[in-house]
């Protein structure tokens, strides 16, 4: 993350409706304590994991930044987890995200 982005936000962000700043404002939030709490991956499916063990709640919020900016949101979304978490926390969305619109772990 450059130095403007971090003063500015990321440019993805920058370019939204006030209002679609704060829904995804408050995804990112929830991407944080899915992270926090359950992670994005298991090693079993049930509970808030798929058959894939992936989150399925995390996945419906790749599938929503997805539909308002892109790959280029789900990425800002990545990055903003990896600075509040740790860089495994962001491989391990990488992989939940997978076949979400053109993402590529």
């Amino acid at each position: 993350m450059s130095i403007w982005e971090r003063l500015f936000g990321h440019p993805a962000i920058r370019k939204l409706s006030p209002q679609k700043k704060r829904e995804v404002k408050k995804l990112f939030a929830e991407l944080v304590k899915i992270g926090k709490l359950d992670d994005y991956l298991s090693l079993h499916p049930g509970g808030p994991f798929n058959v894939r063990c992936h989150h399925t709640r995390a996945r419906k919020i790749g599938e929503r930044l997805h539909e308002i900016g892109g790959v280029e949101l789900m990425e800002a979304a990545r990055a903003h987890v990896k600075r509040k978490l740790k860089p495994v926390m962001a491989e391990h969305l990488d992989y939940c995200w997978q076949n979400i619109g053109d993402w590529v772990v």
